[in-house]
């Protein structure tokens, strides 16, 4: 299945934890001992591979454990200029973030204008 943004966050937590026991497997790799490789309990592996929630730094360790933590850099890549913005830029770094309009009403919102 392709994760695209028509899934439902369930069945994409769900297709990550198939794909993550597929990945586990064809290291032969028990539950239990990618559990001790990353240092979590291998109740932890057993709910992310049926498609359970979890923190961020749980998955970063067993992607440690499962050796891919270099895809992670794929999965948000550094920002860079866009080519536009080299172009008007000339070479020179961005300095600051562009100024925001104000808004319709002609005066800027303040703290507090939420009610």
């Amino acid at each position: 299945m392709k994760i695209e943004g028509l899934l439902t966050d369930e069945a994409i937590l769900a297709e990550l934890g198939g794909r993550m026991a597929q990945y586990r497997l064809e290291l032969r790799l028990t539950q239990a001992e990618l559990a001790e490789q990353a240092g979590i309990s291998k109740r932890t592996v057993e709910r992310i591979e049926a498609g359970a929630t979890t923190q961020l730094s749980t998955m970063i360790r067993i992607f440690r454990a499962l050796d891919l933590l270099d895809r992670l850099d794929g999965l948000l890549p550094e920002a860079g200029p866009r080519p536009m913005d080299l172009l008007k830029l000339k070479g020179k770094g961005r300095q600051r973030a562009p100024r925001r309009k104000k808004q319709p009403g002609g005066e800027a919102w303040q703290w507090g204008d939420e009610s």
